[in-house]
């Protein structure tokens, strides 16, 4: 097992498990959260942050508590995932858009945010602004004053820019995940490292980031920042270890990428004790 032979306590931030009841599938794969937990415990992870998948103009109510439900006596820390009214306003069209239109029933609203919050079963929250939209000022203003972090999905629909004027200005910590250039768009990922210099609240999730170039570029200018991600269970953990095992940096960047970073960033990853 890679905890073992490596010597590393490793903590996940960015996991799907989906909660149907027959066989759910998750990206061309059908997971349960046993075969989740088994693919875990194998790669050597502790820990993992999970969430339900994407459901779009869909309420997230019932998938988060099922993902809730599914992480008791497993070692899954579970996130709720969010969704939103507004687009970014680049465009006249957006503008108009986001002027005209309020939260329907299967909006997340500050209520949400606050019932989540103070329910001890979530430890943040999650946004894929390309299925879901972003949130409006009163949701952001809740997700402000509850002060969890929150995962947002980063790449062409969500660009460092979006997110500069979207979310990074805020006080919760962000963690954009897949280096903010899902799917593979290398000038993406080094735009938001780019933008590190000036978010102190904003960090990176390496799932489904297959260049060295932005993980090492990350790790040597900001070793505090980035955060490991497996991405399963599109991608087996196992593969998502080695590809930051193989990389060219420091035993002490390993150790922070791994979990120091997660654990100082993310209250429930912290090892028991802390130690």
């Amino acid at each position: 097992m890679l905890e073992l032979e490596q010597g590393f306590r490793i903590v996940d931030v960015y996991a799907r498990l989906s909660t149907g009841d027959t066989g759910p599938r998750v990206d061309g794969r059908s997971v349960t959260p046993d075969q989740l937990e088994r693919e875990i415990h194998q790669a050597g992870i502790t820990k993992s942050i999970v969430f339900p998948p994407a459901r779009p103009n869909r309420r997230y109510l019932a998938p988060n508590n099922g993902v809730a439900r599914r992480s008791v006596d497993r070692p899954f820390v579970a996130f709720a995932r969010i969704n939103g009214t507004r687009r970014p306003t680049a465009s006249a069209t957006d503008r108009l858009r986001n002027a005209v239109r309020s939260r329907d029933d299967h909006h997340t609203s500050p209520a949400d945010i606050e019932r989540c919050a103070y329910d001890d079963r979530f430890h943040g929250f999650v946004l894929d602004p390309s299925a879901d939209d972003y949130p409006d000022e009163d949701v952001l203003a809740a997700l402000e004053a509850v002060d969890l972090p929150v995962i947002v999905r980063g790449g062409a629909d969500a660009t460092p820019e979006t997110l500069a004027s979207t979310l990074l200005e805020r006080s919760f910590p962000v963690v954009v995940a897949h280096f903010g250039g899902h799917p593979l768009d290398r000038s993406l990922m080094h735009d938001l490292i780019d933008l590190l210099e000036e978010y102190d609240g904003c960090y990176l999730e390496t799932s489904f980031v297959r260049y060295r170039d932005p993980l090492e570029r990350a790790l040597l200018e900001h070793p505090d920042r980035v955060l490991f991600g497996s991405g399963a269970p599109a991608c087996h953990p196992d593969v998502a270890v080695m590809e930051i095992l193989t990389l060219d940096v420091s035993e002490d960047k390993l150790w922070r990428i791994f979990s120091k970073n997660a654990a100082r960033v993310i209250d429930a990853l912290a090892p028991a004790g802390g130690a």
